[in-house]
């Protein structure tokens, strides 16, 4: 009489499994097959958990502002270096643009005719097995960059007058002039020169979500910028600083946006509708990207204390509706309550 040995069971590891079937390991995750179980994503958190940010200011000697910030495995260093463009040597501008003049045209931004704000993004080699050395700029680098510098031109961040070199010309006309031409007479401040800010954006680690990282970073570097005290020597006819910290300024921003990126997942792959079964991921990682191509991006600002929503964008798929939307900005509200904290230096 032989006996049958039970055959070994053919099981992989999970990392295994997520390489083999992304899709079926998410959904399990998400759609446990006990009712008691609670659902999860692949990496341990809830649909709507984020990552704890992580804020260091001023890591940057030698830059006029600096950050690092730090969301799960993402992390992102922004340095801010200025230079001083003269009035003259800037295309295009005339004295009568400055919105302090009647002359000024409306809706006139000042920091985007002039290319006062300079955003540039870096993916570094290594930061993500997608980046091998010697490549050229990636599409993704080109797109946050030009994403960075669409939010910081309409979300008027940065007040133009923080940007301006003024002069005012002496009076040296004495006191041989009558009373009632004075005031025709009178010499006018002049703008002389801007601060053109250069922001560059290193990804030295990626995870997943570098568009809401980079603008945190953006936005926590901006709030460390610290501006020499620039004037003009009409003798010398140049734009001349001052050494003295006590003199410098910093910035004064307008309100305190904040970015929230969120992705659809879709419990069946290749199937469109409104009315399947989805999960709103927020902040989501490498693996989670990959596998969903419905994604929405909220900047809210608390700031004065409502919910005031600066932009929504959307690309790919056809779940999220009205619905969705205000779960989505609900989510983003309390997403800013967790990151305004670090970002004002709580």
């Amino acid at each position: 009489m032989t006996s049958t040995a039970p055959q070994p069971t053919l099981s992989f590891p999970r990392e295994t499994f997520a390489k083999l079937s992304p899709h079926p390991y998410l959904l399990a995750h998400l759609q446990p097959a006990s009712a008691a179980s609670t659902p999860t994503r692949a990496n341990g958190r809830s649909p709507s958990q984020f990552r704890a940010p992580h804020v260091n200011n001023g890591s940057l000697t030698h830059a006029e502002g600096s950050t690092v910030v730090r969301i799960g495995d993402t992390t992102v260093v922004c340095g801010i270096r200025s230079e001083i463009l003269l009035a003259s040597d800037a295309a295009g501008y005339r004295v009568d643009n400055s919105p302090t003049t009647p002359f000024s045209p409306p809706n006139y931004n000042e920091a985007k005719e002039l290319d006062l704000l300079v955003p540039n993004i870096e993916l570094a080699t290594g930061c993500s097995p997608a980046f091998l050395p010697g490549q050229p700029p990636s599409t993704l680098a080109q797109s946050l960059s030009t994403r960075i510098y669409s939010l910081l031109h309409s979300s008027s961040l940065v007040d133009g007058e923080d940007l301006r070199i003024w002069y005012q010309p002496p009076d040296l006309g004495g006191g041989g002039r009558m009373e009632e031409d004075e005031e025709d007479e009178a010499l006018k401040p002049e703008v002389k020169a801007f601060w053109t800010l250069y922001i560059d954006i290193l990804f030295i680690s990626l995870d997943g979500n570098p568009f809401d990282a980079a603008w945190a970073a953006v936005v926590s570097a901006l709030r460390d910028v610290r501006l020499p005290k620039a004037y003009w020597d009409a003798d010398r006819e140049m734009i001349l600083c001052e050494d003295e910290v006590a003199q410098s300024k910093k910035l004064k921003l307008r309100g305190l946006p904040i970015a929230v990126t969120v992705l659809v997942f879709r419990a069946k792959e290749q199937k469109q509708g409104g009315d399947m079964k989805h999960w709103i991921l927020v902040d989501p990682d490498t693996f989670e990207e990959g596998l969903c191509d419905e994604s929405v991006t909220v900047v809210v600002d608390r700031s004065r204390r409502s919910t005031e929503i600066l932009s929504i964008s959307k690309t790919g798929g056809t779940i999220v509706g009205k619905d969705q939307m205000r779960e989505i900005v609900d989510l983003a509200g309390m997403r800013w309550g967790q990151l305004s904290l670090p970002l004002l230096g709580g």
